[in-house]
């Protein structure tokens, strides 16, 4: 486990969604987190105290999470550097990069010298096999999305805190650094080679028979020409039964890619059905999610309604507006 309280680490960009890690960190563990390290440059915040790294330390900080996430998961110089003035200063080191803290020698060498950790989140097991699509036990739920970085994980942990509060047993299932570093557990799917994707989601939601959901944080979007294979690979291991399809409104294309237009959601919601029916033959969609953080209340709530009648399903904004219409379209375990 990695030792909280956290400082959260925005860096030196202007990239809101760059710093994702971050932000589901001070919105789901806020508690855990001290303070958040951004450069005199940087713009963004997540609304905690500024701390520069011997300060946060002072207050208690135990690890410095380096929660952004760029194009490729790389680990520039300036990340670098940042990390070794928080060992210089005591603290722990987490990242969820593609590019590995472990492999910096710098940082090896001072973590070593002050008995401190590097923590690399997106770490796959070593030991995977690959899918077989066998039927098995179990209530699951998957998120899926018109484009990457559209509220997955948020609509997924709000759906795990929903049935809770009703008196369920669910749970979230990590398949992210953002989302391991919240439960502390998890798969980094994206970390995964291609072939064991689908095994690897069907040992983290193995069967069961308690009647409880499994909540399965979706990755990518089938959409998507960079990231559609890790969706696919998702949509065929998780074996669902039910699925919640994420949206932002307003993008004018595919993140990064400016040649590609988002799809629509009725599409989108097809092809993801298609999809999981070769190992989920009753999978069914039970919802709609959208991300409405830039829209006004009320033309969120017109937007929800609007959708609700042109897909015939729930719509809701899950951390806006609750996902209890989405929950009351889930069987109930005794179902």
């Amino acid at each position: 486990m990695i030792p909280a309280p956290f400082l959260l680490y925005l860096g030196h960009g202007a990239d809101p969604l760059g710093i994702k890690t971050s932000r589901g960190l001070a919105e789901f563990r806020r508690g855990d987190c001290v303070g958040e390290f951004r450069s005199d440059e940087g713009p963004l915040t997540l609304g905690l105290p500024r701390l520069g790294i011997r300060e946060a330390a002072a207050l208690g900080a135990r690890t410095l999470v380096l929660g952004i996430a760029g194009p490729g998961g790389r680990l520039p110089a300036e990340l670098v550097d940042d990390a070794a003035e928080a060992l210089e200063a005591g603290l722990h080191v987490a990242a969820g990069l593609h590019e590995r803290l472990r492999d910096q020698p710098r940082l090896i060498a001072l973590a070593a010298a002050r008995g401190l950790e590097l923590f690399d989140v997106r770490d796959p097991p070593a030991d995977l096999a690959v899918g077989t699509g066998a039927p098995r036990a179990g209530r699951r739920l998957l998120t899926v999305g018109t484009d990457c970085s559209v509220g997955k994980m948020y609509a997924t942990l709000a759906l795990a805190r929903g049935l809770r509060a009703r008196g369920l047993s669910a749970d979230f299932r990590a398949t992210g650094q953002t989302g391991i570093l919240i439960a502390g557990s998890g798969v980094p799917v994206d970390a995964v080679v291609a072939d064991f994707i689908s095994g690897a989601i069907e040992r983290l939601a193995p069967a069961r028979d308690d009647g409880g959901w499994d909540l399965i944080e979706g990755q990518g979007s089938l959409f998507h020409p960079s990231f559609a294979g890790v969706s696919l690979g998702l949509l065929h291991g998780a074996q669902a039964e039910a699925l919640v399809l994420c949206h932002e409104p307003g993008r004018p294309h595919l993140r990064l890619l400016p040649g590609f237009p988002v799809p629509g959601l009725a599409e989108c919601l097809a092809r993801n059905l298609e999809a999981a029916r070769l190992t989920s033959a009753h999978v069914r969609a039970v919802g709609v999610c959208l991300n409405t953080s830039a829209m006004a209340p009320a033309d969120a709530r017109r937007l929800c309604a609007e959708t609700e009648d042109a897909l015939g399903l729930p719509c809701t904004d899950p951390i806006a507006f609750g996902v209890d219409p989405i929950i009351d379209r889930l069987p109930c375990p005794a179902s």
